[in-house]
């Protein structure tokens, strides 16, 4: 076994430590990979600076680095079926959630593949006949990635594809609970021909493996998508060596349902708003606030189409969502839950595991709403990461905007109305980075992604997703230099 990849090599931890991985739908293990230690992350980030220092990757025509993220996602397309089993039993998900994953990735690379070229930079016009004036961009140097449990490769190529396209380096960590398919798209890139030292994988846990990440002073940028604890502490220690940190940190996301709405359509995505992934959705529309004149009737409804959510397993063509992915993350989602009834919230369905003996080895959790929210209680200003539900009331246009913008987090959110321009106003005034109206959870590689306020910093995706891997740079020509004579001291 050897699941480290590190300066083109595959490689086995250094202190020989080793971890299980689990299927979350039924405990069944799935591999036993790597752990690495410290030791192995101080080699991998030394490697990808030598890389980045000494060969000729990060001067490499962007044309050849478009033909190698061409040739993964080809890879990807090929092996479409393995990658997602894989996807599937690291994370529990259904099976086909992660074939439409594989198919939003495939996308991510020939999106870069194909726009990495297109920012040429650009000619300053100085006034001056004698000066040639340029700004151009360049790779930032080598990159942490360190990537979440519940898109592990999707989320991954929202960082590796960008990086390679701008022609930086990387250390790559994935979460140590679904490491699988990071190790098959390390084969891919060494298949598709990835320089040596250029792209180097890590396994392991945050604070041995992760640590030096975000201390090293060979790393230049650390991107991160996952918790705002933990995001704090990465942008607090990167803080030491004034490393550039982009930060995807989850939130607690309004989706806003006026009385004029389409309701069988705003019924309907507001039950895939939170409970797709069983809820483990970084913009999860996990606050449903609704209009006072149709809410008990709007949210009677949602609570008997909740109960009728199917549970199973990845591979059951009944189930509708699966399991939470860890014991202990299951646990977290119970002690929200016991907390939102303590403070005066309102079960109307769900709050417990299921009953079902089939589903006994899993960690499955029923689809919950929590009625009579208020903004002070912790359901409301905390994220649940979980298949819970708030509900809270408005009365005015004014009543929903300040009801939704009254949390730390600011990273997506939606409006239901059938009058454009209410919806425009509200989409407005949200202080988040992505508003749908009257839909809920697409996205598009073209679009930037990212949060205001604690949700994070900078954007994945988008132009903006590639210039987080970039540098600007000013050069100035002076074609026909002379002397000034500004001090009298030359001939």
């Amino acid at each position: 076994m050897a699941d480290l990849y590190i300066a083109g090599l595959w490689c086995s931890a250094e202190r020989g430590e080793t971890r299980e991985i689990r299927c979350p739908a039924d405990g069944e293990l799935i591999s036993t990979v790597d752990e690495a230690s410290s030791v192995d992350t101080i080699k991998a980030i030394d490697a990808a600076r030598r890389a980045f220092d000494h060969s000729e990757w990060p001067t490499s025509s962007v044309h050849d680095r478009s033909d190698l993220l061409h040739r993964v996602a080809d890879l990807l397309v090929e092996n479409k079926a393995e990658v997602a089993r894989a996807e599937t039993l690291d994370t529990g998900k259904r099976l086909v959630e992660s074939e439409y994953d594989v198919d939003d990735i495939v996308g991510v690379f020939r999106h870069y593949a194909s726009t990495a070229a297109e920012d040429a930079g650009r000619v300053i016009d100085t006034g001056r006949l004698d000066i040639r004036s340029r700004v151009v961009r360049e790779p930032i140097g080598v990159c942490a990635l360190i990537t979440p449990w519940n898109y592990p490769l999707l989320q991954t190529s929202w960082k590796v594809a960008p990086a390679l396209a701008a022609g930086n380096t990387f250390v790559l960590k994935p979460s140590e609970l679904t490491p699988s398919t990071a190790i098959l798209l390390m084969r891919h890139l060494e298949e598709a021909g990835l320089p040596a030292g250029v792209g180097n994988l890590i396994l392991g846990a945050g604070p041995t493996a992760g640590g030096p990440l975000s201390t090293h002073p060979g790393v230049d940028l650390v991107s991160f998508t996952g918790g705002v604890e933990t995001g704090r502490r990465i942008m607090a220690a990167a803080a030491a060596t004034v490393k550039k940190v982009a930060l995807e940190l989850g939130g607690k996301n309004p989706n806003i349902v006026f009385a004029d709405a389409d309701r069988e359509a705003a019924l309907d995505f507001a039950l895939t708003a939170v409970f797709l992934h069983s809820g483990q959705v970084c913009s999860a529309g996990a606050r449903l606030i609704v209009e006072e004149s149709i809410k008990d009737a709007f949210v009677d409804e949602l609570v008997e189409r909740a109960r009728r959510i199917r549970l199973g397993g990845p591979f059951d063509p009944e189930a509708e969502t699966g399991p939470l992915v860890s014991a202990a993350h299951r646990e977290k989602v119970e002690a929200y839950v016991a907390r939102g009834l303590a403070e005066g919230a309102t079960l109307r369905c769900g709050g417990a595991r299921p009953d079902d003996p089939e589903l006994d080895k899993g960690f499955y959790y029923r689809p919950t709403i929590l009625d009579d929210c208020k903004s002070g209680m912790s359901v409301i200003q905390d994220e649940s990461f979980g298949p819970v539900l708030t509900v809270e009331a408005f009365s005015t246009e004014d009543d929903a905007v300040a009801t939704a913008n009254d949390s730390i987090y600011g990273l997506a959110g939606a409006v239901w109305t059938e009058n454009a321009g209410k919806a425009e106003r509200v989409a407005s005034r949200l202080r988040v980075g992505t508003v749908w109206i009257n839909d809920y959870h697409p996205y598009v590689p073209q679009a930037e992604w990212g949060g205001y306020k604690q949700s994070g910093t900078g954007r994945e995706l988008g132009a903006a997703g590639l210039d987080e891997y970039r540098e600007t740079k000013h050069i100035w020509h002076n074609v026909r230099p002379a002397a000034q004579r500004w001090f009298g001291g030359g001939e």
